[in-house]
């Protein structure tokens, strides 16, 4: 069990001295949740609790389950309903307890200080190409694992959705896979990294064939060498809000014309445009998709998310665009590494 779910837990048989010690070291992030023996939620205890059992006659010697709030604010683990822990998180509400699906037990803890949200899916970054069109920097070095003001461009990604609260990782790898297993076994916090090897090239989607336990019942599927500032909790709320099988991030590309533009119907000159402005909107390298879909995936085959979306669209599947104005920047090239060079924050 991580140290940050412990040190919010106490045993409904320790006493108000006990409590105040452990509030004490808590600082700013004082709230302790009680448990039983079993790790079930019993209620929470914060200073107030306890000055009003004081006045109420409680000593220190006093079992803390005497004094607790009964009925603390909780979410469930994967709950798809993330609109009732944004309510939380907007009447600051600052630490939250995650049970799991089926009973009482604590699994987790969301802190409000340190993430933005607690988001139901399971993420697949994409590490598995040779990244040839930046060789020779990728000779000895995975895309993913170059570096960009001294953090790896897969980090970006992860970083960023570890503060949307997001736990389980699947990482898929081929080439030089083992510096990127390497790289990932120096995470210590809670996120948990499986890799999806492939014994051959199998597109940006084709290893998904393999059977996955995935936790959620979506799944966002991520270039690896995206370096972004998306809202995945606006993404995952528009993708729910649908009901849609398929939600691709798109970004928006303007085409400027330097010349005037002549529309025109059967010859006939309906519309004059001097030196237009058209925008289109790009792929954008982030889908999240419902789970359940996934068993269409061919076995075996190369597939890119591309191919995968063309065959649900077939299959008459739900498909929908969540454009996004936002810092964007896919590291393809030479050119578009020196730009995140010059542009990346790290701050």
């Amino acid at each position: 069990m991580n140290d940050d779910i412990e040190r919010h837990l106490i045993h409904h048989s320790k006493n108000i001295k006990e409590a105040m010690f452990l509030l004490n070291k808590l600082a700013m992030d004082a709230i302790l949740f009680v448990i039983d023996d079993k790790r079930h939620l019993k209620g929470s205890l914060t200073d107030g609790d306890i000055r009003r059992g004081m006045l109420d006659g409680a000593s220190l010697e006093t079992k803390v389950n005497e004094i607790i709030h009964q009925e603390p604010k909780f979410t469930r683990f994967n709950s798809e309903n993330i609109m009732e822990l944004i309510e939380l998180r907007e009447k600051n509400f600052k630490i939250i307890p995650v049970l799991e699906r089926d009973s009482d037990k604590i699994i987790d803890i969301i802190n409000f200080r340190t993430q933005k949200s607690y988001l139901p899916i399971d993420v697949v970054i994409m590490a598995g190409g040779r990244g040839s069109r930046l060789w020779p920097l990728t000779k000895e070095t995975p895309k993913p694992l170059l570096k960009i003001n001294d953090k790896a461009v897969i980090d970006y990604s992860v970083e960023r959705l570890r503060g949307f609260g997001v736990t389980n990782f699947h990482i898929t790898v081929n080439y030089l896979k083992e510096k990127i297993k390497n790289h990932f076994s120096a995470y210590h916090d809670k996120a948990s990294f499986n890799f999806l090897e492939e014994d051959k090239p199998l597109g940006t989607i084709g290893v998904l064939h393999q059977k996955i336990e995935f936790k959620s019942d979506s799944v966002l599927l991520l270039n690896g060498d995206l370096i972004s500032e998306i809202d995945f909790e606006k993404f995952f709320l528009d993708f729910k809000s649908k009901d849609a099988d398929i939600s691709i991030l798109t970004i928006p590309w303007k085409v400027d014309v330097p010349y005037g533009i002549i529309e025109s119907a059967d010859s006939i000159v309906t519309r004059l445009k001097e030196k237009p402005t058209y925008t289109y909107y790009a792929n954008g390298g982030a889908y999240l998709i419902k789970k359940k879909i996934l068993k269409h995936l061919p076995k075996d085959t190369f597939f890119n998310a591309t191919d995968f979306i063309n065959l649900m669209m077939k299959k008459n599947k739900k498909i929908v665009s969540f454009p996004f104005k936002g810092y964007w920047l896919d590291i393809g090239s030479h050119e578009d590494f020196k730009r995140a060079q010059d542009e990346v924050n790290l701050n």
